[in-house]
């Protein structure tokens, strides 16, 4: 037996593990060992796992709650579109300054939505959809809104969000004063605010104007007052160049006695013409409405019968008593007088009288003049005659808006008033 120690086991500097326990193992000496295999991958596939987990569950839960939300809003838009309870058409106004929550309560009030708080949501719904073709924010707009019958949620919030309120015509008719068209616009319960002053005479075009409610007075005056200018700077340039009117105040008097003169388009520019050869001849004007202006100024009460004795009463704007035109206009004419005045029709006339049908018969001479005033002085006894024979209550035949030069009964029968101031 030998005495010699087994001999031990030789370590190779460049190992990394035990000796191999075979020759066979020996010549595969880069294998690694299954068991630090095994430990290098260990952890990956299971946080793997579990991210995926994660992902997957939130990606879930994303689709769930977009699925819930696309069928709330589907069921949201289609109440929006079911016809609403309001059982006939209806004014609703919106006052400035409430919100979105305050308007929703004055509408269910109001019997126009059956639920305010799905309003609410229907709003912020079409909010956020864009439903207005506007760029502009989508809000809620205070004004008069006509609401239809059975108005959906949906046709609400279109016409609060694009402004369609209700809009008011507001007419100021021609041949008022300008104490007349204030006090007008005083009493109209659509308009809001007060009037400065009362405006000169003839400074104001009447016209028609679409406001809102709401809309200030004042406002409406100074628009009136704009727009007469803008046509003083377009027709004056445009007027005939042999008028005996200096200036565009002196064709607004005229133009003013022409509008209370006539309320027939077809005869304004014989109307003017009229008076423009009466200039020119220097002959007074005579004309009815400057002696009910000159008696009543501002508040004047057009149409009314005028008295032998007033025609004889001197002011400044009796035409029967001063030579040439008014200091002022007797009123606020209309485009169309003011335009006959600067064009008018170039007739030698001198005279008119009423017709009897709401017009006038012209005349050239005094002669012609008397014979026309005489036919009207029968055709008015026969007008009286049939309605006292009929009663009071039977409607008068319609005469021009004021009494044409020697209408009256004061004229006489064989030489008329104009006769008398011709020069």
């Amino acid at each position: 037996m030998s005495s010699r120690r087994p001999a031990e086991p030789h370590y190779s500097g460049r190992a990394t593990g035990p000796l191999p326990r075979s020759p066979a193992e020996r010549l595969e000496p880069t294998r690694p060992a299954a068991r630090l295999r095994h430990q290098r991958f260990r952890g990956e596939p299971g946080a793997s796992r579990s991210l995926f987990r994660i992902v997957s569950g939130l990606f879930t839960l994303l689709l769930l709650f977009m699925a819930i939300a696309g069928g709330a809003a589907l069921v949201l838009q289609n109440w929006m579109n079911t016809p609403g309870p309001l059982a006939r058409s209806k004014i609703v106004v919106i006052p400035k300054g409430e919100g979105t929550h305050e308007i929703a309560a004055r509408l269910e009030r109001d019997g126009v939505i059956s639920d305010r708080r799905l309003f609410i949501a229907g709003y912020l719904l079409a909010k956020f959809a864009g439903w207005n073709d506007s760029v502009r924010p989508m809000h809620l707009k205070a004004g008069d809104y006509q609401m239809p019958q059975a108005a959906s949620v949906r046709q609400v919030i279109d016409i609060l969000a694009d402004g369609k309120t209700i809009t008011y015509r507001v007419t100021i008719p021609e041949g008022l004063t300008s104490y007349q068209i204030v006090e007008r616009l005083k009493a109209d319960a659509n308009l809001t605010g007060d009037i400065a002053e009362v405006p000169p005479e003839g400074a104001l075009l009447p016209e028609t104007f679409i406001v809102q409610r709401g809309a200030q007075r004042q406002t409406i005056i100074d628009q009136m007052q704009t727009e007469a200018r803008k046509l003083a700077e377009k027709v004056w340039a445009q007027r005939r160049k042999d008028l005996p009117l200096k200036t565009w105040e002196e064709a607004i008097v005229l133009a003013s006695i022409v509008e209370k003169e006539t309320g027939r388009n077809d005869e304004r520019e014989r109307v003017a013409a009229v008076f423009i050869n009466r200039l020119r001849q220097n002959m007074r004007l005579q004309s009815d409405p400057t002696i009910l202006y000159g008696l009543g100024a501002g508040k004047t009460v057009w149409n009314r019968p005028i008295l032998r004795k007033e025609i004889g009463k001197k002011s400044a704007h009796n035409t029967y008593q001063i030579d040439g035109l008014p200091p002022t206009p007797i009123c606020n004419p209309g485009r169309a007088s003011i335009e006959a005045v600067l064009n008018p029709t170039n007739t030698k006339e001198l005279y008119f009288v009423a017709d009897g049908a709401g017009g006038h018969v012209f005349a050239e001479t005094l002669k012609e003049h008397n014979a026309n005033v005489q036919k009207w002085r029968a055709l008015e006894k026969e007008i009286k005659a049939k309605a006292t024979a009929q009663g009071p209550t039977t409607a008068q035949p319609e005469k021009s808006k004021a009494a044409a030069p020697n209408e009256g009964p004061w004229a006489s029968t064989t030489e008329p008033t104009a006769a008398k101031s011709k020069r």
